[in-house]
């Protein structure tokens, strides 16, 4: 087995992506639906897709993040572009999970536990392209200890405060996961599998980036089993150093902790 020492001689070998140049580099593809003629065609869809769910599944939460919340209807219509029973059948499976998860209720202090191993945080500053920065310690993951389903809430939970504190204008997040020191011990391919539907079905379009930071060999055969299953979202994927998470993603006053020199 080849020591984490290793990792960064890795990385060079690996596929990158290179780093997003602008907030517009991964902003949803479509702004209006095609034909549209303008604000008032893409609020019809709305009210439209709106007047479905409330039919159709009245069962449903209001409010925010509910049936009735336009800003969330309309994501859902442009990751669907604006294809209203896509949309419908995409907010259905998303509303109802964040019922029945509970997400709501989340807080802090209802994922403390693991929260307090600092195996994940949403950082404190945003990245040089004003998004909030969510990171991942793999190292201080252990599937064989920790509960699936805490780590399941801790997920929710943060990846929920990441996407709350996009600023106005922004609607992307940056995913770090830093894989120095990780181990055969600390590969879960279920969470990784949960996350994945996580930002597919029930925040779409939300990831921007990812960067896997200084992978080690041992970790080359984890990617291989994960890469096909990422379809489409493997293109945000990026493998890189430390040294490039400082210099091409932050000031240097706002380098996260676990990155400073």
């Amino acid at each position: 087995m080849m020591t984490v020492s290793t990792s960064c001689y890795m990385c060079r070998f690996l596929v990158r992506a290179p780093p997003l140049k602008s907030r517009s580099a991964v902003r949803c593809p479509s702004a209006a639906p095609p034909g549209a003629s303008g604000a008032t065609s893409t609020s019809k869809l709305v009210l439209e897709v709106k007047e479905r769910l409330a039919r159709e599944h009245p069962g449903l939460p209001t409010g925010r993040y509910g049936r009735d919340d336009d800003d969330m209807v309309l994501w859902f219509l442009k990751d669907r572009k604006f294809s209203v029973d896509e949309a419908v059948s995409k907010l259905t499976k998303a509303i109802k999970w964040r019922q029945d998860f509970g997400v709501a209720e989340l807080s802090e202090e209802s994922v403390k536990s693991l929260y307090q191993t600092g195996k994940a945080y949403v950082h404190d500053s945003l990245d040089i392209y004003g998004r909030p920065v969510l990171i991942v310690v793999a190292a201080k993951h252990f599937p064989s200890t920790q509960d699936p389903v805490e780590n399941q809430k801790l997920c929710a939970y943060l990846v929920e405060k990441a996407v709350n504190r996009l600023p106005p204008g922004a609607e992307n997040i940056l995913g770090i996961f830093d894989l120095r020191g990780f181990r055969v011990e600390n590969g879960d391919l279920q969470f990784l599998k949960f996350l994945m539907d996580v930002f597919y079905y029930y925040y779409p379009k939300r990831l921007g980036q990812v960067l896997f930071v200084d992978a080690p060999f041992v970790f080359q055969p984890m990617w291989q089993v994960v890469k096909p299953l990422l379809k489409s979202y493997a293109s945000l994927v990026r493998f890189c150093d430390a040294e490039t998470v400082r210099k091409e993603y932050f000031k240097e006053e706002t380098v996260p902790p676990d990155f400073r020199d």
